[in-house]
């Protein structure tokens, strides 16, 4: 039995959980003395992370696949209070897209800290568009029109855990391939586009449910209207995920995608392996040389307009939207934690309810940071924050 005091992060009123068997088993309120109640943190559910590609030097696409990545970086982000996740796999030969999701499975059939915390695998690619722009960082030469039997073949690899798929509806073919996507329960995202509205919409008719990392990935010169983004919003069956870290999109279309989308909207950290690393200069496999800023902007080291990727996790995604006034604590968590987990049907939708998994961060707010105290997997604490004298 565990049993942990802190404020509920929803109704700001201290809580007593009681958690046995991972699960949470009992939530009474809490009578404490002004002390105490000054010394409680908050708590909430876990964070899930819909895309991201590597952390703490750790990269999910390295080629070949480097042993023991994936336990590394799950064990790390438990300091990020990331208690599940979609580690994403991104376009590449298709030998090398087999080894990343061999060694996926690999590790979680034989990590159980993975097997618990992977919740599936997101392949972004590489069915997407070919085109300058629309294609962002990943490598022309390796884009392929939608081929099912391929697909089929990597799902085989990854032990059946493909659960998100980013592709582009533009190829000819695509919407059966849709269709066969959703049939076999993978979850298709819009993402790395060059479709036109019509096609997005048909798209969406036959099945398609999300937008990979909305506002990205796009080309830098799009007609004010019709195109691919106004389109992508108007959808009501999709999904938005945003990259909220300040770098990747302004204020002003986070704030228009999240009124549109409501609660259909979702923030993803799609970090690469460079997250949690200090600043400097460094070299990756793809993109070449890269700058990570003291501010936490990563950008190419020829061009220092150009992202390279984000280098920031969820916390720092829910504390810009804090600071910048776009949601309330209470949205900006649930937009990282229980809305994914309803969208792919996962049991910590529930959140802090009796019954649903003892899947928790603990946390204060300083000056809208989130600093993590405690994560508890399973009903297990796996993180505590050093004490500080």
């Amino acid at each position: 039995m565990l049993t942990l005091r802190a404020f509920d992060y929803l109704s700001h009123q201290p809580i007593e959980i009681s958690i046995a068997g991972g699960i949470l088993r009992a939530i009474h309120p809490l009578t404490v003395g002004e002390p105490t109640r000054q010394a409680l943190p908050t708590i909430a559910p876990g964070l899930i992370d819909l895309q991201i590609n590597g952390y703490l030097g750790e990269d999910f696409n390295a080629s070949p696949p480097v042993p023991g990545a994936l336990g590394r970086a799950t064990r790390a982000m438990w300091a990020q209070g990331v208690t599940a996740f979609y580690p994403t796999v991104i376009t590449h030969s298709t030998d090398s897209i087999q080894a990343a999701l061999r060694a996926i499975a690999d590790a979680c059939e034989s990590d159980a800290d993975v097997a618990a915390a992977v919740a599936g695998i997101h392949l972004e690619g590489p069915f997407i568009s070919p085109e300058d722009g629309a294609r962002g960082a990943h490598a022309r030469q390796y884009v392929l029109a939608p081929d099912f039997e391929l697909l089929q073949c990597w799902q085989d690899a990854a032990g059946g855990r493909i659960r998100i798929l980013t592709m582009s509806p533009e190829w000819p073919g695509a919407m059966k391939f849709i269709e066969q996507c959703a049939a076999a329960g993978i979850t298709v995202s819009i993402g790395h586009t060059a479709a036109t509205p019509a096609q997005i919409a048909d798209s969406v008719a036959a099945g398609a449910r999300m937008i990979t990392h909305f506002g990205n990935g796009a080309h830098l010169m799009l007609p004010r209207h019709p195109n691919y983004l106004w389109e992508q919003l108007a959808q009501d069956e999709l999904r938005a995920c945003l990259i909220a870290d300040g770098f990747h999109l302004p204020d002003q279309v986070i704030k228009v995608a999240m009124r549109v989308k409501g609660e259909r909207a979702m923030i993803v950290s799609d970090a690469v392996a460079l997250a949690g690393m200090p600043p400097g200069s460094y070299t990756m496999p793809v993109g070449g040389g890269v700058v990570l800023t003291a501010e936490g902007r990563l950008h190419l080291a020829e061009n220092e307009k150009l992202l390279a990727g984000s280098a920031q996790m969820l916390p720092w995604g829910i504390a810009h939207l804090l600071r910048r006034n776009l949601a309330t604590f209470a949205e900006a968590w649930q937009m990282a934690s229980t809305r994914p987990a309803k969208f792919m049907n996962l049991p910590q939708s529930a959140g802090l309810k009796v019954g649903a998994p003892a899947d928790l961060v603990m946390f204060s707010l300083d000056d809208n940071r989130v600093m993590i105290e405690k994560t508890i997997k399973s009903g297990r604490v796996v993180y505590a924050a050093p004490r500080v004298n």
